[in-house]
């Protein structure tokens, strides 16, 4: 899959406000500051398509793009630390957690992991509540362009061992760089696969 076309369409924080219909979704989620942002702009050959800071927190909402006329990309607020309120960031959890368990046209979650650390406590908890409730995912792995090239496997390793004392079986997975568009064929193929079931 190529991506020709990619807009904006509306952000929401609320599951019933989304786009009704039958179009497909593909989400993305993963800890504040993981390179979302970076990672969707690179998939969809656009610079600004999805706002990029530094300050993590910056989606704060579900933001709906449509792509290539055909299915939704939704960027959801990522989980984990941001400077703000508690109260605040129980509501992003508590919109993300309804829009996953209740929205019949996702088809996948993509929860994306920054290869340069171990594996956070919040990102397994999440992955296994993923896991729990059967929501369709897979992982990519961000940032390996910030890796020496001897550093990938093991570091990636290390964080597969750690999820492999809760799994059977890992979800799919990629490797990605935003800065060198690596994983991007191997991802947009997956979509296409998802998307046109």
């Amino acid at each position: 899959m190529d991506i020709i076309y990619s807009e904006y369409i509306a952000s929401y924080n609320r599951e019933e406000q989304c786009p009704q219909g039958e179009v497909a979704e593909i989400a993305f989620i993963g800890r504040s500051n993981v390179g979302k942002s970076s990672l969707i702009n690179m998939l969809c050959n656009k610079k600004e398509l999805a706002k990029v800071s530094k300050e993590p927190g910056k989606t704060q909402m579900m933001n709906f793009f449509i792509i290539n006329n055909s299915w939704h990309l939704v960027d959801l607020p990522g989980y984990g630390y941001a400077r703000k309120s508690h109260k605040t960031r129980e509501a992003w959890q508590k919109m993300i957690n309804y829009y996953l368990l209740n929205r019949a046209q996702l088809r996948l979650a993509f929860v994306l992991i920054d290869a340069r650390h171990p594996l956070q406590k919040i990102d397994l908890d999440f992955i296994n509540w993923m896991g729990s409730n059967q929501i369709p995912m897979a992982m990519v792995y961000t940032k390996i362009d910030k890796l020496n090239q001897s550093e990938i496997k093991p570091n990636i390793k290390r964080i597969q061992d750690e999820l492999s004392k809760y799994w059977d079986n890992l979800p799919t997975q990629f490797i990605s760089s935003a800065e060198k568009t690596t994983g991007k064929a191997e991802i947009l193929q997956f979509v296409d696969e998802i998307v046109n079931k």
